[in-house]
């Protein structure tokens, strides 16, 4: 059976590998009926001051043998932008 650790570092991977950009953190993992959902948030863009960087959130599905089915970003914003929570 595979962990969420394992689920994790395979979204990253693979999400890495189909945009070519950089992983910044993993901000959610979530099973149900689906298969993994995984949150990525990726620099886009690197700046000066790094306070400047563009970055992405990146939704990611992966099956239970952790092989990306889909991804999609969902959000684009500067590192030193404030992000308020939804409720």
């Amino acid at each position: 059976m595979v962990t969420g650790i394992e689920i994790a570092q395979q979204a990253k991977e693979q999400l890495v590998g189909v945009t070519g950009l950089t992983l910044d953190t993993v901000s959610a993992i979530i099973k149900d009926d689906q298969g993994w959902h995984v949150t990525l948030e990726i620099v886009e863009m690197r700046r000066i001051p790094e306070g400047n960087d563009m970055l992405a959130t990146y939704e990611t599905l992966l099956n239970d043998e952790g092989e990306l089915i889909s991804y999609q970003r969902t959000r684009r914003y500067r590192r030193d932008q404030l992000i308020e929570r939804e409720s």
